[in-house]
């Protein structure tokens, strides 16, 4: 008897989530997470005998389940604290600090990256340019290994990149860096905390970098990716940036919206991702142009989200910067737009995007 009412009661329960979740208003989009939400699929013969209308329903369910970022949280805590789960939805928390496990190294990948890189000096680039090669640590590099998760070979990284694109000068970032040179909830570094990295590039390239710079706060209410990913209540935290004479003065042409502006984008702080503030986040083809420094020195600058924060460090240095990311434009098209005759060129990728580089045109 107990067990038939019992079985009736969560039967009951189901339906009616289930018909909350059809019912109530949908959810097209998730902030924490940063992705769009499954919506319910229409109802076909065809998709009904093939499976694919109860696989996309399920999938919906659990994407428009009611009070879903409370339940995701409570699963996270539930996995930490209670079942001693190393990681939820491959993310981890070490010092504080929310990163991704990133595992293993697509040695493939990395390699696909070096042709891309040689693939642009051979049509571009010659030996009147002054190349630089950078890679941007994950802060993985810091943390993974000390807490017990799986690290990436990042030195079997390196030697790939330096074996099959050697095209100019290898700089090492990661003396330089530390685990708090990063967001605690976010994939990138603080801009405030990378200017020795920044200086290291800089006399790579045989500039230097301005004497002094301002530290602001953009926003003391920025949540990172890694916060919706892993779901867990970590505190909201600050993004600073810096200013100087030359960023403050300096220009940037947008070349997908035609506009300029300046090198912060305050808008973009109320946005999906505040950390596009740095230079509008992850854009095509940026120009920029700094009028207090005539020396006509030009940079050209080949990268991926975490270069929007260091490029401002290297505006001082130069009369222009143009900044590329082939992840959105073809290389083909870079003639058009760019003088790459006697400039300094800078190759900065993260070891994210290098271990998953196919993203690159």
């Amino acid at each position: 008897m107990y067990k038939k009412i019992t079985v009736l009661i969560v039967a009951v329960l189901m339906l009616t989530l289930s018909a909350v979740c059809v019912l109530k208003p949908r959810t097209e989009y998730s902030e924490s997470e940063r992705r769009k939400l499954t919506a319910f699929p229409n109802f076909t013969l065809s998709s009904f005998e093939n499976g694919s209308f109860a696989k996309n329903f399920e999938t919906a369910s659990l994407d428009q389940f009611p009070l879903r970022d409370s339940f995701r949280t409570l699963k996270a805590l539930a996995q930490y604290k209670l079942f001693g789960f190393a990681d939820n939805n491959g993310i981890y928390v070490a010092n504080g600090f929310a990163a991704k496990q990133i595992y293993p190294l697509s040695e493939a990948s990395v390699k696909n990256a070096a042709e891309k890189i040689n693939s642009i000096y051979e049509d571009f680039l010659d030996l009147s340019n002054k190349v630089v090669v950078a890679v941007a640590p994950d802060k993985g590099f810091y943390l993974a290994e000390k807490s017990g998760h799986l690290a990436l070979d990042y030195d079997r990284l390196t030697e790939i990149l330096r074996q099959n694109a050697a095209v100019g000068e290898y700089v090492d970032l990661t003396d330089t860096l530390s685990a708090e040179c990063y967001y605690k909830t976010d994939t990138h570094w603080r801009q405030d905390k990378i200017a020795p990295a920044a200086a290291k590039i800089a006399a790579a390239l045989g500039v230097e970098l301005e004497s002094s710079y301002t530290t602001s706060t953009a926003t003391d209410n920025f949540y990172g990716v890694y916060y919706g990913q892993s779901a867990l209540p970590l505190p909201a935290e600050q993004i600073n940036y810096v200013t100087s004479a030359a960023i403050d003065s300096a220009e940037v042409y947008n070349a997908e919206t035609k506009a300029t502006g300046g090198v912060y984008d305050f808008g973009k702080l109320s946005g999906k991702d505040p950390y596009e503030f740095f230079l509008s986040g992850s854009v095509s083809l940026l120009k920029i142009t700094n009028p207090t420094q005539q020396n006509g020195k030009r940079l050209v600058v080949f990268r991926d989200s975490f270069g929007s924060s260091l490029v401002p460090y290297l505006i001082g240095a130069y009369s222009e910067i143009a900044v590329i990311d082939t992840r959105y434009i073809s290389p083909s098209l870079l003639s058009d737009y760019v003088d790459f005759d006697g400039c300094d060129v800078l190759f900065l990728y993260s070891t994210l995007l290098l271990n998953d580089s196919y993203t690159l045109k």
